[in-house]
């Protein structure tokens, strides 16, 4: 049954997206029945870290409630990393090793309702990260000193490259331990807080109280030192840490203001920071940065921007360091609300885009905040659909980020009325916390609470490739338009520019007529709008 199960949603994503897709493609990307059975509620990863050699040793040991009977268990690990034994109740298990994916077969009965765990003993060289956080794994580098400097980065790529779990993002774990041991006279810093360090072995203990997914675990070894500060939020008094090189810590100081600054913003607009209990921390590292949950990674070099550049080419992308912005947005957008699939992965990275319009629109106005999002229009390739082919463990295009950027600014034209923009994004916040979702459950959160039906919207931005053409004619004071380069049914409202006045028109695909005053040799589609324009004479 599973493997015929596999194949057919092997062949329905192939038909649809015209690619080829793999079994271990499945395995990865599906919630096979080797998954679906077991609810995760625990771990703790123990690790070793030796820089000299590459090489990382230990376990994970995963505890899981059991939701239906079943004695098979799917554990993944990438190779070149092996998985040295498993154990439930001091017992070896068999193990069935089948690429990424590994089945543990169980001989303890299992129970619905029963909370067990096994213990996951794992060695290996990781693969190397060769352009992080892209093409992720370990960052194996020296800092000024030559002094060890080492990350992990692994989103898409996934955590099963260094580390056994179960590697899917539908199910996040309650709760874990991270233990690392670092060579002596380095840090480890991980998620969550601090809870010991053993100073014979210099190893590092830090918890995470709060559901993470597997990509936002990670580990960052360093000379670290670390300042911090109070931060008097929503929910109370917030733990906002700091971990820098030795050498940058006067840097930091002064460049880390961005971060309260970040906090201020998007409590505003997304409510709440979602994980009070574990802190907030920036941790550099020698890569660009990732939102990693709680430890969010910072590479930029101390510098405005994006290492120094204005991807929106207005000048106010130099206002704020693009990292601290960008990937502590995901603290909403990603850890807090996550995507079950990374076919849907503009959940994260489409609201999170948005949050840099909207960081600008707290601190620079609304003005300021619409010249960001427009101009960051000239990195919109339309290659293909945002949502990418689900249960096989592929992304839509790259354009989740600036295209979902723009295409919530246009929501929030059609909603007119900020205030109530801002309330929908909080209450995404609010009705899906530390949750992971659907992009159905998303268009339809906001659909409901904008009391507009928003399902062609969606449907032409997100599973197209296609941007609206409004085209039209005058003829005298009159306008004849319609909309081409459209899905059926996409009957988006536009406003237009006439003589400097606002007129809302409403096409469709047919061509309408309506009369409007002044010189309509003047109409301009209102620029929020994320819609092509052709004047037909």
């Amino acid at each position: 049954m599973k493997r015929i199960l596999i194949l057919t949603m092997m062949m329905v994503a192939t038909a649809t997206y015209a690619q080829q897709f793999t079994e271990q493609d499945s395995l990865r990307g599906s919630i096979t029945p080797e998954r679906e059975w077991w609810d995760l509620n625990y771990y703790h990863l123990d690790v070793a870290v030796d820089p000299d050699k590459k090489f990382i040793s230990g376990s994970n040991t995963i505890r899981y409630k059991v939701l239906k009977k079943n004695q098979v268990m799917q554990v993944d690990l990438q190779p070149p990393m092996t998985i040295e034994k498993v154990t439930q109740d001091g017992q070896e298990l068999q193990v069935a090793h089948n690429g990424n994916a590994h089945f543990v077969h169980l001989k303890k009965i299992q129970k619905k309702g029963d909370f067990n765990e096994i213990k996951v003993y794992y060695s290996g060289h990781p693969k190397e990260a060769v352009r992080a956080p892209w093409d992720g794994g370990f960052s194996w580098k020296k800092d000024n000193k030559g002094k060890d400097f080492v990350a992990t980065s692994n989103q898409g790529l996934g955590a099963s490259v260094w580390w056994p779990n179960k590697d899917h993002m539908y199910d996040e774990v309650d709760s874990m331990l991270i233990s690392v041991k670092a060579p002596k006279g380095l840090m480890d810093v991980s998620n969550g807080r601090l809870r010991k360090v053993d100073k014979d072995t210099n190893t590092y203990h830090w918890f995470v109280s709060n559901p993470i997914n597997n990509y936002g675990v990670n580990i960052n070894i360093g000379d670290y030192v670390h300042f911090g500060e109070k931060y008097n939020g929503e929910k109370g008094i917030l733990d906002m840490d700091y971990y820098v090189l030795r050498d940058n810590l006067e840097k930091a100081k002064e460049h880390f203001k961005d971060a309260p600054k970040m906090m201020k913003a998007f409590e505003h607009w997304f409510g709440p920071y979602p994980f009070y209990e574990d802190s907030f921390k920036l941790v550099e590292v020698p890569y660009l940065g990732m939102e990693h949950q709680s430890s969010v990674t910072y590479g930029n070099q101390y510098m405005k921007g994006y290492l120094g550049r204005d991807l929106s080419g207005t000048g106010w992308g130099l206002k704020f360091d693009f990292i601290i912005i960008h990937e502590a947005g995901h603290e909403w957008f990603a850890n807090n609300i996550t995507y079950k699939d990374v076919a849907d992965m503009w959940v994260h990275e489409g609201f999170t885009a948005y949050s840099e319009n909207l960081f600008v629109d707290f601190y620079y106005g609304k003005e300021a905040a619409a010249d960001y999002v427009i101009g960051t229009r000239a990195s919109i390739q339309n290659d293909k659909p945002i949502i990418g082919p689900y249960n096989v463990n592929v992304e839509g295009s790259k354009d989740m980020y600036y295209k979902g950027a723009n295409l919530l600014h246009t929501i929030r034209q059609l909603v007119n009325d900020d205030e109530k923009w801002r309330q929908i994004l909080r209450g995404l916040n609010r009705e899906f916390y530390h949750q992971t979702v659907t992009t159905d459950q998303i268009e339809g959160y906001i659909s409901r609470h904008a009391k507009i039906d928003l399902s062609k919207v969606f449907d032409q931005y997100l599973r197209t490739a296609k941007i609206p053409m409004f085209e039209y004619e005058v003829d005298g004071n009159e306008v004849k338009y319609r909309y081409t380069n459209v899905i059926a049914g996409f009957n988006m409202p536009l406003k237009v520019w006439v003589d400097g006045t606002a007129h809302i028109l409403k096409p469709t695909g047919k061509w309408k007529k309506q009369k409007l005053d002044g010189d309509l040799s003047t109409l301009e589609v209102d620029r929020n709008y994320y819609v092509d324009q052709q004047f037909l004479p």
